[in-house]
């Protein structure tokens, strides 16, 4: 799995701190406990020493040592018995002074037996999918709900057909890494599908960033003028390092030297890197190679493979 270390840093600060913080509330709840009982607080600094007093038994030779261990553990049990009654009869639950975790498996440590655990994976995912730029269409806009029955015909079958195929570049990522160019009209599903193949593959543990091409060169522009010296990295670095980037729009920015420059750096580095593009165009072919010059057209029609789309826009129906 390869999340974003933006998603890493954030999901094991919110871990730790919900440590944190679930020790301030049993912390708390220890001090009103004790200022109740009193008899609390010298049963729990007996409790204590029941590590200690284990190792000095065992210190005396092995003779006997079962027995001393035995006797320790009837002790320790007769302690927690008292202190479980002390607290029910002071109105307060038996487990009221322990520590209380939203994930019992792993106590909120993220990790069990060195494996991560079930609640950290989500936590990973929720916060992919957060800072993916699809965080608001996964609800609405996946495989499963993604619907055939808007296209008639032909156009049916081609549709059937590409679903099929980006169902399978999904099964097959990452060991296969193909650049794909998404080429049709408004509103005959190239957004619904681009968000499909993000959300699984988040599910997947892949870092992906889905965004549209305007807003990704108003970051490269944004970074010009940002200050060198102040240490931060640049915005736009993400586009560069994430597993798959899926520019949506591509044709409805505001087309400049500077916005094909960019274009063409990202598209080029992230194919030295082996980093995979999905593109998303409602330009045709020659409207690309009209748009763009030659060093990003040879790229696009040369190192991506293009899905034709088709249909009539379903928006409104």
């Amino acid at each position: 799995m390869s999340y974003s270390k933006d998603t890493v840093s954030q999901v094991f600060n919110e871990f730790n701190d919900k440590r944190k913080r679930n020790e301030e509330l049993r912390d708390s709840r220890l001090v009103a406990a004790y200022a109740k009982i009193p008899e609390l607080k010298e049963i729990d600094r007996a409790l204590s020493l029941t590590g200690l007093q284990i190792l000095g038994a065992s210190l005396q030779g092995k003779d006997g040592l079962e027995e001393r261990i035995n006797k320790l553990k009837e002790e320790n049990k007769s302690l927690n018995d008292k202190r479980s009654a002390l607290l029910l009869e002071n109105g307060f639950s038996a487990d009221y002074t322990d520590m209380k975790f939203e994930c019992e498996s792993c106590r909120d440590q993220g990790y069990i037996n060195g494996k991560m655990c079930q609640c950290l994976k989500r936590a990973l995912i929720t916060k992919q999918l957060e800072s993916s730029g699809v965080g608001e269409l996964i609800s609405s806009q996946g495989f499963e709900n993604f619907s055939l029955d808007f296209y008639k015909g032909a156009d049916r079958e081609i549709m059937e057909s590409l679903v099929e195929d980006l169902k399978e570049y999904v099964n097959e990522f990452p060991e296969k890494k193909a650049n794909l160019l998404f080429v049709g009209g408004t509103g005959i599903g190239k957004t619904h599908l681009s968000t499909a193949i993000a959300k699984a593959l988040i599910e997947k543990g892949q870092s992906v960033i889905y965004e549209t091409a305007t807003n990704i060169f108003a970051d490269f522009e944004n970074d010009r003028f940002r200050d060198r010296y102040n240490g931060e990295e640049p915005v736009s670095s993400k586009y560069m390092e994430c597993d798959l980037l899926i520019i949506d729009d591509l044709g409805t920015e505001v087309i400049t030297n500077f916005t094909v420059s960019c274009l063409y750096n990202l598209i080029n580095t992230r194919l030295n890197k082996k980093l995979p593009i999905i593109l998303s165009t409602n330009l045709g072919s020659a409207e690309i190679r009209k748009s763009y010059n030659d060093r990003i057209t040879s790229r696009l029609f040369g190192d991506f493979e293009i899905k034709l789309f088709k249909g009539t826009d379903n928006r409104g129906k």
